[in-house]
């Protein structure tokens, strides 16, 4: 497998720009469909797996896991923001060092699937009280720069796909 189908296992980001109502009750059933297909993927993984990165240079599976959280906390607080603020800036992370510090090393994943599983419950009861216009609110980035909540919901699931994808090919090239 060549190292760009490693990085990128389901492609990159390609946001739709319009989207239907129906499209957008299936942005629920897609986040709620993340954290069984995570759990069913890492559920037996023995701490050697949890220790491998899915390529080389890359996160190992458990820092993986723990990104996704940190990851969809941030854009959690991003979506709040957006719909409750006029255009506000959010705030960045770095996730490269985040992945470095301690709690990403002894923090059991399953902490963090949790979270998930918190969050998601959360957000997908923030989408279903959305009114169409409310898809259209933006906020501003430093790295995406002007993006609609919209637009960010397709990021956000496609970002646990993707890194979903990163274990789920680690897998099955190991056959695990």
């Amino acid at each position: 497998m060549n190292e760009d189908m490693l990085r990128h296992p389901i492609g990159q980001f390609n946001p739709a720009m319009t989207t239907s109502e129906e499209e957008r009750k299936n942005y629920t059933k897609e986040i709620a469909d993340i954290v069984p297909s995570l759990r069913k993927i890492v559920g037996d993984f023995n701490e050697d797996q949890l220790q491998t990165p899915y390529r080389s240079g890359g996160w190992t599976v458990q820092q993986v896991v723990h990104h996704m959280a940190d990851n969809d906390v941030n854009a959690y607080l991003r979506f709040k923001r957006a719909l409750t603020e006029d255009e506000p800036m959010a705030s960045s992370y770095r996730p490269n060092l985040w992945a470095e510090l301690d709690d990403y090393k002894d923090t059991p994943i399953e902490i963090s699937l949790g979270l998930l599983e918190a969050l998601h419950y959360r957000l997908i009861n923030t989408i279903h009280g959305l009114k169409p216009a409310d898809f259209d609110r933006r906020f501003n980035t430093e790295v995406l720069g002007w993006i609609t909540v919209d637009v960010a919901i397709q990021r956000f699931i496609w970002h646990n796909k993707h890194h979903t994808s990163h274990i789920q090919s680690l897998a099955q090239r190991m056959n695990w």
